[in-house]
């Protein structure tokens, strides 16, 4: 085999081969060896070994004639590990190396049988979408692991030599600017990390009930200052339990939201409903790109009366680093919401047509019985008190003001430090606690802290991050680790509180 090509395919879930063009077998992953069996174990497998001769032509044939680009499906039938014949859908990719010619073999997932699971009919277009997305996602974590690495290694030296160099040192500032760009480059690191990762979160997850947490999403845009939207929801009252990361699937909504927000801004007119509903399926279904198998869901569905989606946007729109928007926007929105959402099992739908509006569905596996309504707390329970949150990434704010106004609290927002110091100076409110991320644009939290202590003793501190801090490295003031439950959120704060004041 080539030891030099690299096979980012290798822990994928579906079976993937690569072949060169004589149809020797170079590399082939877990899976296909799983569902072929043996014949992939020995020494320059072919795929004449599985190859069924009801297929239109020889695989050597097949690959001569195959100039189909970037990726095509095709049906084809392979014998399977046990002997049985099963007829797949077939992504087939063809790219050159030098002068070499290889190909690229991904097979639809199969089920334990050894047969391909039944599924309603795709078109090709949205097999080869829900291909990309698959490559995407094996890549973007595989770029991600490698990432982190590299940073560990460079934030590892820079805080060294930074313990080594006097606060007069020459070149402590220099070293401060490297320590900043990597912290903000392995956060964005941690977003890939989120969008890929598939290690199924959900269940470890608490059972939990989505209406609380779409109400308190949807409340949370329905008062913002300005709204002219129209919120409307439409609540299945006797919801079936999920399993669910609070913070991740908030996050998720979140975002859903705001770009349904974004896209009715300046309209007049615009609405927007939520709804959720029990759903029981009895067999495989298909709904875009998400593909749910037999069992029980909760569907969350927001849409609006927007632009919807042009033509050529929407196979695209989960895509990362794919955006319309411009601007700063990294385009790992709607990657996040995908990335969030399969983690727990689930699937994401989005629709729309040009000027008909947009549909986003959500499907999250459920248990068969109706939550728990969880008892509101006693008024006497809710702490009062005034919390500036300071973090340049609006998703994050708008979830920490989400949560912490639906406890009782004052919450002032600010998208950098500076701004932060501009609201602690005007005092209206007086702010008990501060709130900020460590890295940012400009003024970093830390320094924001440090002028904080000097300026309001009385102002009771509290940092987060994404970048996972060593024991040693832990800063001064309350640190709570990216991303975190609403329960975390609110230990921290309370926690704050209830700490001394430095004056």
């Amino acid at each position: 085999m080539k030891a030099d090509l690299v096979f980012l395919l290798e822990n994928a879930a579906w079976p993937a081969l690569l072949v060169d063009a004589s149809g020797t077998i170079l590399r082939a992953n877990a899976a296909a060896v799983r569902t072929f069996g043996p014949v992939l174990e020995g020494e320059m497998p072919r795929l004449s070994a599985f190859w069924r001769p009801e297929n239109p032509l020889p695989p050597e044939p097949f690959l001569a004639q195959w100039s189909r680009s970037p990726t095509s499906v095709v049906p084809l039938q392979f014998l399977v590990k046990g002997g049985a014949v099963a007829e797949f859908s077939v992504a087939v990719c063809a790219f050159n190396r030098g002068e070499e010619k290889f190909f690229l073999f991904q097979v639809l997932p199969t089920s334990a049988g050894g047969g391909p699971v039944v599924h309603p009919p795709l078109t090709e277009s949205v097999l080869v979408q829900k291909h990309k997305l698959d490559c995407a996602l094996q890549l973007a974590r595989t770029v991600s692991l490698d990432f982190n690495n590299a940073l560990a290694t460079i934030l590892g030296h820079t805080s060294f030599l930074l313990d080594k160099a006097g606060p007069d040192h020459p070149w402590r500032r220099s070293l401060l600017e490297v320590e900043k760009s990597a912290e903000r480059a392995a956060e964005i690191s941690n977003e890939l990390a989120a969008f890929s990762r598939q290690e199924g979160d959900a269940r470890r997850a608490a059972p939990g009930n989505l209406n609380e947490v779409v109400n308190r999403c949807v409340e949370f845009f329905r008062s913002t200052p300005g709204n002219t939207i129209a919120w409307r929801l439409q609540l299945e009252r006797r919801l079936f339990t999920v399993h669910f990361d609070e913070a991740k699937v908030q996050q998720a909504f979140i975002k859903i939201l705001e770009n349904a927000a974004e896209a009715l801004a300046g309209r007049s007119g615009g609405q927007v409903t939520v709804s959720t509903r029990n759903l029981e399926l009895t067999e495989a279904t298909q709904d875009r790109h998400a593909r749910l198998e037999p069992g029980a869901y909760v569907c969350v569905e927001i849409t609006d009366n927007g632009p919807g989606f042009a033509p050529d946007v929407l196979p695209r729109v989960f895509e990362p680093f794919f955006t319309t928007k411009g601007g700063t926007h990294r385009g790992l929105g709607l990657a996040l919401v995908y990335g969030i959402v399969t983690n727990h099992g689930g699937g994401v739908a989005v629709s729309g047509e040009s000027g008909a509006g947009a549909s986003v569905r959500v499907y999250l596996p459920a248990e068969h019985r109706p939550v728990r309504e969880t008892p509101d707390l006693p008024e006497k329970s809710r702490v009062a008190g005034a919390i500036l949150v300071v973090d340049d990434e609006p998703l994050v704010r708008t979830m920490a003001r989400t949560i912490l106004a639906d406890h009782g609290y004052t919450v002032l927002a600010a998208s950098s430090a500076e701004e932060a110091l501009t609201l602690l100076s005007r005092g209206d409110p007086p702010v008990d606690v501060l709130l900020t991320d460590l890295v940012m644009p400009g003024l970093s939290g830390r320094e924001l802290m440090e002028r904080v202590r000097q300026s309001w003793p009385r102002v009771k501190l509290l940092c987060m991050s994404g970048y996972v801090m060593p024991a040693d490295k832990q800063p001064e003031a309350g640190y709570l680790q990216k991303p975190f439950t609403s329960a975390e959120l609110l230990d921290r704060v309370r926690r704050a509180f209830a700490a001394p004041s430095e004056d």
